[in-house]
């Protein structure tokens, strides 16, 4: 059973002025989220993710539709029920989230104090999650004196203090920089690995995707128009938006104006070579080119990888004999598919 699942899930909100209609901020979705995934929500601002996490964590009520968490059907529960609901739920924030007149320390311990921990008990649970993401040495530092990094671990110590089995991050890395950003990703997946914690990542950022998620859901007006395993919406996005989102981290074929530009600057016939887990390797298409005495060079794309699986687009100029170019190209494409975007240009 998912741990959470969404069946036609809307929200709506009230107009915000005489006359106009309703805003509808979730519009009719349905996903499911398996125990143990990392799930990435992704889409535009405005697209309706930080809403549908509100909805998650029952902060905001649905309007139409069936939520389900860890087999309770919330949309069903009193605010008393609720309570204990959120209590199996983490969140992490874009902007910390932490009180600046407490100590490190001291707001790790606060939702422990809330749930009626034992003092001996949130001592203990303070000192284990000081140590897992590597801050024992600030427990008795305030925010202020804090990087945007260190901020970010107390916030997801916080939000691991009581046991979920949940943690919602809602765009938890926008402020960071490129290279802390990559140390948060990397602690996450030690939570999802090392505890077991289904984790729901919230962000408009198509690399932190690629870099933690196991399955992508891609909304845009509410609405989720593609979702499945994150390399299978990476290497074959089918929607529009899904293409231009994975376009900001994958070089795919060339527009045509940057192919008028490589027209320019490059002589012989311009091919894209598409390759996707289990086809030929590069070296093996590059080795077959060498061997029909026929001159290249990549000038457009480059290969991603995803947990190990390979994908991505290589333009090639290639100079010749046309019917060695036309044969070895043949051959090639038994293996990968091959789209031959010009002709020979003179120079």
């Amino acid at each position: 059973m998912p741990i959470v699942s969404l069946a036609t899930v809307s929200k709506a909100y009230p107009a915000r002025t005489p006359g106009d209609g309703e805003v509808i901020a979730v519009d009719e979705v349905t996903l499911e989220i398996e125990k143990g995934d990392v799930f990435g929500i992704i889409g535009y601002s405005g697209a309706g993710k930080s809403t549908l996490v509100r909805l998650i964590n029952a902060l905001e009520p649905a309007t139409g539709g069936t939520i389900h968490v860890d087999g309770v059907d919330i949309t069903a529960l009193p605010e008393s029920a609720l309570r204990k609901v959120r209590s199996g739920i983490g969140m992490i924030f874009q902007q910390f989230n932490l009180f600046s007149s407490r100590t490190v320390k001291a707001n790790i311990a606060y939702p422990l104090k809330l749930a009626g921990w034992s003092k001996a008990d949130i001592e203990e649970r303070v000192t284990e999650l000081l140590a897992f993401v590597g801050l024992s040495d600030k427990a008795k530092a305030y925010p202020e004196q804090l990087s945007g990094g260190q901020k970010q671990r107390v916030g997801i110590a916080r939000a691991l203090a009581t046991k979920p089995a949940i943690l919602l991050a809602d765009e938890a890395t926008s402020a960071l920089d490129p290279q802390t950003t990559h140390e948060v990703l990397d602690l996450l997946k030690r939570v999802n690995r090392e505890q077991g914690v289904t984790i729901v990542v919230i962000t408009h950022e198509m690399d932190v995707i690629q870099t933690i998620a196991t399955k992508v859901a891609v909304m845009e007006r509410g609405r989720v128009i593609e979702q499945g395993d994150v390399f299978d919406v990476f290497s074959a996005p089918q929607n529009p938006a899904s293409q231009r989102f994975v376009g900001t981290v994958v070089k795919g074929v060339p527009s045509p104006a940057e192919l008028a530009v490589l027209r320019e600057r490059h002589a012989g016939r311009i091919v894209t070579l598409s390759f996707r887990d289990g086809d030929s390797s590069q070296a093996q298409v590059f080795l077959d080119l060498a061997a029909a005495g026929l001159d290249f060079e990549l000038v457009y794309g480059g290969i991603n990888d995803i947990r190990g699986r390979a994908f991505g687009h290589l333009t090639l100029a290639i100079r010749g004999d046309g019917a060695a170019i036309d044969r070895t190209l043949a051959t090639i494409g038994e293996r990968v598919e091959v789209t031959e975007l010009a002709g020979e240009e003179a120079r």
